[in-house]
């Protein structure tokens, strides 16, 4: 069955017209426009959105392989420092077939000017900090190429799951500037050795080597990588947070000093974690041989 309609169109002067439009046409059209509603839409740079205690973070620039530009370090920046009582874990990821490639070259040209560099420089040098000193684990979920700021962002994370067809790189050194800022990261994941040759060469390393040198903690099937990423964060979000966060500083905050003083700060922490309400619960539910109950 089928019925005619009659529409005006106001583009290059009235013009009507009428087309033929069968019932199911119409369903079918209905259906279409109801599925486009439901996917994503955002055109930001960085798409956040949240799922009982999960925050995701999606770089959203895949034309320039999402490029660290100042922007995007700006909009990640923001998406990375509100916290919520719910909050358990943030995940990075990326669209597109680029984790991210870095700073955008475009903005490091000599017509931008030393005091813009200096901001770029130090916008990614917060957004570098600010991960390490949330109370929650941040995961990067990689599913393509890191290169130089985009390895960085990778090292920076407390946790990274890679696709078995990821690549990492620093290959600043090819065009003449240095990854300098990517090997503070980069230095600290990997030995000094193979950040170097990293650094001097550019040569990309593979998902599987990344792993091995300590870059990354696991690597998936590419069609696994967010089932993985989720599994990890779902089970981190078991424990307690406030545990968790404890946790989290005092390792970063150990790491810097002398194994003599290492054991001493960490001792202290020991004995403050037993403080916590939810350190009194583990151990009681563990005695009991029950399930704790935390507090958040």
């Amino acid at each position: 069955m089928s019925f005619y309609c009659k529409q005006t169109m106001n583009v290059l002067g009235p013009l009507k017209y009428a087309f033929r439009i069968s019932v199911p046409q119409i369903f079918r059209s209905l259906s279409t426009t109801l599925k486009r509603k439901d996917q994503p839409t955002d055109n930001s740079l960085t798409i956040k959105s949240q799922e009982g205690g999960i925050r995701t973070i999606c770089l959203n620039d895949p034309k320039k392989r999402n490029a660290l530009s100042l922007a995007m370090l700006q909009s990640l920046y923001e998406d990375l420092k509100n916290d919520e009582d719910n909050l358990r874990v943030i995940i990075i990821k990326a669209t597109g077939p680029v984790f991210s490639s870095g700073h955008d070259l475009k903005e490091l040209t000599a017509e931008k000017g030393s005091e813009f560099h200096e901001k770029v420089f130090s916008t990614c040098t917060e957004v570098m900090n600010l991960i390490q000193d949330l109370p929650v684990p941040v995961i990067a979920q990689v599913n393509g190429l890191a290169t130089a700021a985009g390895c960085q962002l990778v090292a920076a994370c407390d946790l990274a799951v890679a696709s078995q067809s990821s690549k990492f790189a620093t290959p600043g050194v090819n065009v003449g500037l240095f990854c300098t800022t990517p090997g503070v990261a980069l230095s600290r994941s990997v030995c000094s050795k193979v950040a170097l040759e990293m650094l001097l060469t550019g040569n990309p390393i593979s998902a599987t080597e990344a792993l091995l040198h300590g870059l990354i903690s696991k690597v998936v099937p590419d069609d696994q990588v967010e089932t993985e990423t989720l599994k990890l964060a779902n089970r981190i979000c078991e424990t307690s947070k406030e545990v968790v966060a404890l946790g989290k500083k005092a390792f970063y905050t150990q790491i810097l000093k002398d194994t003599k003083n290492a054991y001493r700060y960490a001792e202290s922490v020991m004995v403050s974690n037993l403080t916590l309400k939810d350190g009194n619960e583990g151990i009681k539910a563990f005695i009991e041989k029950r399930k704790p109950s935390w507090k958040n």
